[in-house]
């Protein structure tokens, strides 16, 4: 089962959408949820907004420390890319998301 956070609902602040993120990946951890899709945008002009930047900044964080396993841009959230393949092998019925193969910048994908 693949879960979407949607950060782009109610312009949250940067702190308080990712305390959200880091609360979903621990709830995901004891819903057995595999993969995490969180819609952010990427800022007004394309070039990356605030919650984009510090998401991923913190995502490197919690990869190194081990809370995840993998994230990666939703430019790569494609059937031809290997960190996909590797979400899809964790959890097939995600194939149906609506996201897969549209290379899009504004959401990051979380394996947990």
């Amino acid at each position: 089962m693949l879960k979407t956070i949607n950060l782009k609902e109610n312009s949250p602040s940067v702190e308080y959408a990712l305390a959200v993120v880091e609360i979903e990946i621990e709830k995901s951890k004891l819903e057995n949820v595999k993969v995490i899709k969180v819609l952010h945008g990427y800022g007004s002009h394309g070039k990356g907004g605030k919650i984009l930047l510090e998401l991923r900044r913190m995502l490197h964080s919690c990869k190194k420390s081990g809370k995840i396993t993998d994230f990666f841009a939703g430019d790569k959230w494609n059937i031809f890319d290997k960190q996909t393949l590797s979400a899809l092998e964790r959890d097939k019925s995600i194939y149906g998301d609506e996201d897969l193969n549209k290379h899009n910048p504004g959401i990051t994908i979380i394996i947990i």
